[in-house]
C-alpha cells in the first residue's frame, strides 16, 4: 500500500462525489476540473455514481447534485455527536462574545471536516460553512492542532500516504512538512493560519485554532477565523486567544465529565 494508492479508479470516483457534495451542483466539466481526472473518466465516473443513486442530473440542466442516499454512507459515523452537542453552547457564546465565527472540526483520513460552526450566527463572514465542509490538514489551522497532538506514529502514517500520493506536490509537501512546528504548538497550544487558501473565500481571512481532549486525548480542534482586512494575525492572538483557550477547555471539561441527556 505504501508504493502508491491502493486502487486508483475508486480514489477518483470518492474525489468527484466529495467535490459534488461540496458544492452542490456542477457541470460535467466542473466535476472532472474539482476532481482533478480526465473528462472521460469523469463521465464514467458519473454515470456510476448516477447507477448507485449517490447523484442526480438537475432537471432542465446538465448539472450534477448529491441525493440523499449519500447519508447512508455515514449511517454508522455517530461517534460526535456528543462533542456537537455539548461544544454547541460553547461556541455560540464564544461568536457572540468575540463577533466572529467559530467552527468544531475533527480529521477524516488526510482532511479536516467540519463538525459545526457559527456562521450563520455572525454577520462577520463572507461565506456559511456547514457541516461536511473539508479542508486539507497542512494548510489550515485546524489540520496543524490536529497534525501536532497526533500520536507520533499516527503522524508520520499520515504523511507517509501524502508523500506517495500522486494529487500532492512532493515539494509543496516539503514546504508544509518543515512549518509544522509540533512542539510550538504544542508548547503554545494553537496553532494558525495567516491565509485560508483552500476555503469558499481563498485568501481573505486567517485563522487561530486551539484543541478540545477527551479524558485528556485530543478529540477535535476548535477554530476562529476573522477578515485578513481587519487586523493583523499578533492582533487577533493578544484579543482573543484566552478566550479560545478558556472556551476550548470548558468543551473538554464537559466532554470527559458528560452530564445524562436528561439533566443537561
Amino acid at each position: 500500500m505504501e508504493k502508491g494508492v491502493p486502487i486508483r479508479s475508486i480514489t477518483r470516483s470518492i474525489a468527484a462525489l466529495k467535490a459534488i457534495n461540496r458544492h452542490g451542483s456542477l457541470s460535467m466539466m466542473e466535476i472532472a476540473k474539482a476532481s482533478e481526472v480526465p473528462y472521460p473518466t469523469a463521465c464514467r465516473i458519473v454515470q456510476t455514481l448516477l447507477y448507485e443513486g449517490l447523484i442526480e442530473q438537475e432537471p432542465a440542466r446538465k448539472r450534477y447534485r448529491a441525493t440523499a442516499m449519500v447519508q447512508t454512507l455515514a449511517t454508522g459515523f455517530q461517534h460526535d455527536d456528543e462533542l456537537v452537542r455539548l461544544a454547541r453552547p460553547h461556541i455560540v457564546g464564544l461568536t457572540k462574545r468575540v463577533g466572529w465565527p467559530v467552527s468544531i472540526a475533527i480529521r477524516v483520513g488526510r482532511e479536516m471536516m467540519l463538525r459545526d460552526s457559527t456562521h450563520s450566527n455572525s454577520s462577520l463572514t463572507f461565506e456559511r460553512y456547514y457541516p461536511g465542509f473539508t479542508l486539507p490538514i497542512l494548510d489550515s489551522a485546524s489540520g496543524k492542532v490536529s497534525m501536532a497532538y497526533a500520536p507520533d506514529d499516527e503522524r508520520e502514517m499520515i504523511l507517509r500516504f501524502m508523500r506517495v500520493s500522486q494529487e500532492i506536490d512532493l515539494n509543496y509537501l516539503a514546504t508544509a512538512e518543515v512549518s509544522l512546528d509540533v512542539e510550538r504548538i504544542r508548547a503554545e497550544g494553537y496553532a494558525v493560519q495567516g491565509r485560508n487558501h483552500f476555503n469558499l473565500t481563498p485568501g481573505k481571512t486567517s485563522s487561530i485554532s486551539v484543541p478540545i481532549f477527551r479524558n485528556g486525548h485530543f478529540e477535535a480542534a476548535m477554530t476562529m477565523v476573522f477578515f485578513v482586512a481587519a487586523m493583523r494575525l499578533s492582533q487577533a492572538l493578544e484579543l482573543y486567544l484566552d478566550d479560545l483557550r478558556a472556551t476550548a477547555a470548558a468543551i473538554s471539561h464537559d466532554l470527559s465529565n458528560p452530564m445524562p441527556m436528561g439533566n443537561a
